[in-house]
């Protein structure tokens, strides 16, 4: 096969190994019709792995190096008309040669992807897509040419767009001042939109009231197990604390935190930090209300292929959905948290910084 048509969820992706010069392309299936499901994480919670890997492994990448200045051109231009496609497009390609397993997926793979997988790649030769139907929001954004990314960005969000049509414009070139974009790595995209909507939803709740007590609420999907606390706190705080097994069959930690000053290192945790932090400062905003916040996720065994972020984004909202089983302290919150957990509370406090602070009351603004 070195040519397919089918219909793009609409679908792109942008590498990031070679960066400043980067693999960029459509992906498209070897199926005609309404394929939006294959690209849009916000439709894939309550699927099984294999459903969400059937979706993703049947999208084929063609490619074409670009230094990440190349915002224009025919080609980057037809990628941004998808980009921007409310619907599935119907799409043709032909491919230098047929389309093969991608290494960069298997590179991303082991690392834990930000981003979902996805199917073969190819070199690609030509590319055409019809049935396309701009988003008004979306085009607006793309050519305004003195808009800040941060800013289009939250307007987007404001306007409803999905977090996954967000990030898909902005890793091609189409958000912020017209002289200064530039193609942004899938993967840097994803953390980027859930970073800048999640730090101005966190300033935004700084004006609203507290909760009055402290909240659980939990979720799984896919092998991933979630705990989020609320805690009542006038000053925002925020810690992931991840756990997973280890090759000797123990529990290995991974743990981020921030205080009202923000974060002052990138996460250890990576994408996973800010996609948390975006579903709790949504649901705190959606209340007008303010907290401190632990998420406690454990990845059991089961989860054999890693998705991506989104899984974390959408199963910390799913969570958030949940009545709050509510406590008058921390104490008793935390051992209802860890109730359903592997790893214990005596095991999650020792690696907690959020803990120790709040147990000390020490605050930004007690200085």
């Amino acid at each position: 096969m070195d040519s397919l048509d089918g219909s793009s969820p609409p679908s792109v992706f942008v590498g990031r190994y070679g960066y400043p010069k980067v693999r960029v392309g459509p992906m498209i299936p070897p199926v005609h019709g309404d394929t939006t499901a294959y690209d849009k994480s916000e439709m894939w919670v309550g699927k099984s792995l294999e459903e969400i890997a059937n979706f993703r492994l049947s999208l084929v990448r063609g490619v074409s190096s670009l230094s990440v200045g190349q915002t224009e051109g025919r080609y980057i231009e037809q990628l941004q008309e998808l980009a921007m496609s409310e619907r599935p497009a119907e799409s043709e390609a032909t491919f230098e040669k047929r389309p093969l397993a991608d290494t960069d997926l298997a590179r991303e793979l082991r690392l834990n992807s930000e981003a979902a997988p996805f199917g073969p790649a190819a070199p690609i030769k030509t590319f055409k897509a019809s049935s396309l139907s701009a988003d008004q929001k979306i085009e607006a954004a793309f050519y305004d040419g003195d808009m800040k990314a941060a800013d289009a960005v939250i307007e987007l969000y404001e306007k409803g767009v999905e977090s996954s049509r967000i990030h898909r414009v902005l890793s091609v070139g189409m958000l912020g001042v017209k002289k200064n974009r530039k193609l942004v790595p899938t993967r840097w995209s994803i953390t980027a939109t859930d970073d800048m909507i999640s730090a101005r939803l966190v300033k935004q709740n700084e004006t609203n009231a507290e909760i009055t007590f402290h909240e659980v609420r939990q979720f799984s999907h896919l092998g991933n197990y979630y705990s989020v606390i609320l805690v009542p706190d006038s000053v925002w705080s925020f810690e992931m604390i991840e756990s997973w097994y280890a090759g000797d069959g123990k529990m290995a930690v991974g743990a981020d935190y921030e205080d009202a000053r923000g974060l002052d290192h990138y996460p250890s945790i990576a994408g996973a930090y800010f996609a948390a932090r975006l579903a709790v400062a949504e649901h705190l905003s959606k209340r007008n209300r303010k907290s401190a916040a632990l998420v406690l996720r454990e990845i059991h065994p089961e989860y054999v292929m890693p998705v991506g972020v989104w899984q974390i984004r959408e199963g910390v909202r799913e969570a958030m959905k949940k009545p709050a089983a509510n406590f008058d302290s921390l104490e008793s919150a935390l051992a209802f948290a860890c109730s359903t957990m592997s790893q214990s509370k005596t095991e999650i406090t020792r690696h907690s910084q959020m803990c120790r602070s709040l147990r000390s009351q020490t605050r930004i603004t007690d200085f």
